[in-house]
């Protein structure tokens, strides 16, 4: 992992409050899919945990974001050739293992996972992207993904686009029998993954530290014990957490 001075590229609503901010930071050398990074927005002593949505070349670095707060909103302001502080990449990210897999992204946990999709297509293998939204408005990403050479589903909880209702909906109306699934989203969409699927699941939590000394981010095992978001995760094998 590395900090240092990340300088903004570009700024972009893609989205509604949804934004892409393109970086030129070293943090690239070791990036992978499904980490995250650790952004430090002047103004503010607490640091934003934001995923990495493509690692792109000439240390290039996308990641996407939602405006939910002050923090965001001073992020979202920010223009081309302002610095921000970076510090990452962080956490163990999503498998690329040796088959095909069912990507499973609900709004702001749609980022994480078009790395992801770029990694397992760079080794050939299929991959269905299923996406939620709560509104067309509300929609992204869903070119780049078919750029990638995925196949991708579209949800929408007010119909507005694609199949009316949860990622769960669209994966049975579309007649889609996962295998392995990878999965970034909200809670309530994580449990139903859990509950219907195998494979792996990107957790979002509050954190501070994002290197496991605060124990910020805590969350139980069924055994009892507990795992740290930031240090042993935000990707945890279905049933490894309690959710």
């Amino acid at each position: 992992m590395k900090r240092g001075t990340a300088i903004i590229l570009s700024n972009t609503m893609i989205a509604e409050d949804t934004y892409e901010m393109i970086l030129k930071t070293e943090v690239t050398d070791d990036a992978d899919c499904g980490q995250f990074v650790q952004v430090q927005v002047p103004g503010y002593y607490l640091r934003r945990p934001i995923s990495i949505h493509r690692i792109l070349p000439d240390h290039q670095l996308s990641l996407i974001y939602k405006v939910v707060g002050d923090g965001t909103r001073v992020m979202s302001e920010m223009a081309e050739g302002e610095a921000l502080d970076l510090f990452g990449p962080l956490g163990h990210g999503f498998p690329v293992l040796e088959e095909d897999v069912v990507l499973i992204g609900g709004g702001v946990g749609v980022p994480p996972l078009a790395e992801t999709a770029a990694r397992y297509r760079s080794k050939g293998r299929n991959v269905t992207a299923v996406l939620g939204f709560n509104n067309t408005a509300a929609v992204f990403g869903t070119e780049e993904f078919r750029e990638l050479g995925c196949n991708v589903i579209v949800a929408t909880m007010d119909g507005s686009l694609g199949i009316h209702g949860t990622v769960i909906d669209a994966i049975k109306e579309a007649g889609i029998h996962p295998g392995t699934v990878l999965a970034c989203g909200p809670l309530p969409m994580l449990r139903a993954v859990a509950e219907n699927y195998n494979g792996y699941l990107s957790l979002e939590a509050r954190m501070a530290c994002g290197i496991g000394a605060c124990m910020g981010c805590v969350v139980k095992t069924p055994d009892g014990g507990s795992l740290r978001v930031c240090k042993d995760g935000p990707v945890f094998r279905t049933g490894e957490v309690v959710l």
